[in-house]
């Protein structure tokens, strides 16, 4: 039996990165020798188990054989003759496929039969072998390392590949799950935008999410958006949701806060008169189609629905600041609402040229809405009762006393409350 550090660990490690999880490959061995040795099966697809000390996964070093279309169409042969070379063969990039003794740490004893250092020194994904093409789920892996290491480029031959795989149909097998799951961990990566210009490039994103694909191309005023362009608009509030550090759920409300825009009639453009709705109808059909986690869902509706009342909100009076809090919930839901806020912020300044604007919106929302949370509500209702209101008579006193508290908050004269 013998145990080598494989895959992301080693990779990181070369990068200088910090190594969050280890996964390991024990080569010569078989499923009953390792639970002999105390190892707990856990592998439903193939022979994985967790070490009896450190809990780490170890899986058997194995081949596998394409069986059907999709990524679970494979079978799998994890025999104690499989080598460290054939097991590393099935792997994704060359940067992935670079093992090392369990013995060994720092640049020692590296096993690299497919030239992974060279590609990491290059700066390239490339990959393995032609076994690639078996399984779709690389598409979105390498669009996501494409996101996570901006600075490296896929090597042609592997792009190609990607495109070809497009064009069998491949991409059409993935499960919505497994799509969000590489979505998600993209838009999460230092720079979002590189993994749809990947899978543009190679022709995945009309099939994934075209939604998301068909919004280059179609213009938008120049006076809003220097960048013109509305697919190039949206990457550029991605990348900006990532200098900011914003969660997956504002990062996901930035990816479809625009949707709407790809299908303004042709006659009306470069404006964009009613996208918001429009966005909120395609944001759900692409929630419902990739399972999206309710909290996600429930963000973009929001931004998408009042992005632009948010932009506008400098203007408004505190009337339509409390009926722009009230839509949005965010009396009820105010940590949900910063997040509203920071995605609108990342929309405004993610334009051309525009990326240092200050956004002046988010605090002054803030301060509104601090105003409003600070109204003794219960003391409200009770005076409105013991004055005889009742039912919705209530309720407006609650508003009325809430525009009063933004209004004296934000300095606003009467006549604008």
């Amino acid at each position: 039996m013998e145990i080598y550090r494989v895959g992301g660990a080693v990779r990181d490690a070369l990068l200088g990165l910090p190594v969050q999880d280890v996964d390991w490959v024990v080569v010569g061995a078989t499923p009953e020798a390792l639970v002999a040795a105390g190892y707990l099966p856990v592998g439903k697809d193939f022979p994985v188990f967790l070490h009896p000390h450190t809990r780490e996964e170890h899986a058997l070093a194995r081949t596998e054989r394409k069986t059907a279309r999709g990524y679970r169409g494979f079978a799998v042969s994890a025999s104690p003759d499989v080598t460290l070379a054939q097991d590393l063969a099935r792997r994704d990039l060359t940067i992935n496929a670079i093992a090392q003794p369990a013995s060994q740490t720092g640049h020692l004893g590296l096993i690299d039969p497919y030239g992974g250092q060279r590609d990491l020194q290059q700066r390239v994904l490339r990959h393995v072998t032609d076994a690639f093409r078996e399984d779709p789920v690389r598409i979105l892996r390498v669009a996501r390392f494409a996101a996570r290491f901006p600075d490296f480029t896929v090597a042609s031959e592997t792009l190609q590949l990607m495109r070809e795989m497009v064009a069998d149909g491949e991409v059409d097998a993935l499960v919505p799950e497994r799509v969000w799951q590489e979505l998600a961990r993209g838009l999460m990566a230092q720079k979002p935008s590189r993994m749809f210009t990947v899978l543009r490039d190679c022709g995945a994103l009309s099939v994934l999410l075209p939604e998301v694909d068909r919004l280059w191309g179609v213009p938008q005023r120049a006076d809003h958006h220097p960048e013109v362009d509305t697919g190039v608009h949206l990457m550029l509030v991605l990348d900006m949701a990532a200098r900011l550090q914003a969660p997956l759920s504002v990062r996901y409300a930035c990816l479809g806060h625009d949707l709407g825009k790809g299908d303004t009639p042709a006659d009306v453009l470069p404006r964009h008169i009613g996208h918001e709705a429009r966005s909120v109808r395609w944001l759900k059909a692409l929630g419902d189609r990739l399972r999206v986690p309710t909290d996600c869902r429930e963000l973009a509706d929001v931004v998408a629905r009042e992005h632009g009342h948010v932009h506008r909100s400098a203007d408004f009076g505190a009337a339509a600041l409390v009926r722009l809090l009230e839509r949005c919930d965010a009396i009820r839901k105010p940590q949900r609402f910063d997040e509203v806020l920071l995605a609108c912020e990342c929309d405004a300044r993610g334009r051309g040229g525009l990326s240092e604007q200050a956004y002046p919106q988010r605090k002054r929302l803030r301060v509104a809405l601090d105003a409003a949370l600070s109204v003794p509500t219960a003391a409200v209702a009770a005076q409105a009762q013991a004055d005889g209101a009742s039912g919705k008579a209530i309720g407006e006193r609650v508003h009325r006393a809430r525009v009063a508290a933004v209004a004296a908050a934000l300095g606003l004269p009467p006549a604008l409350a």
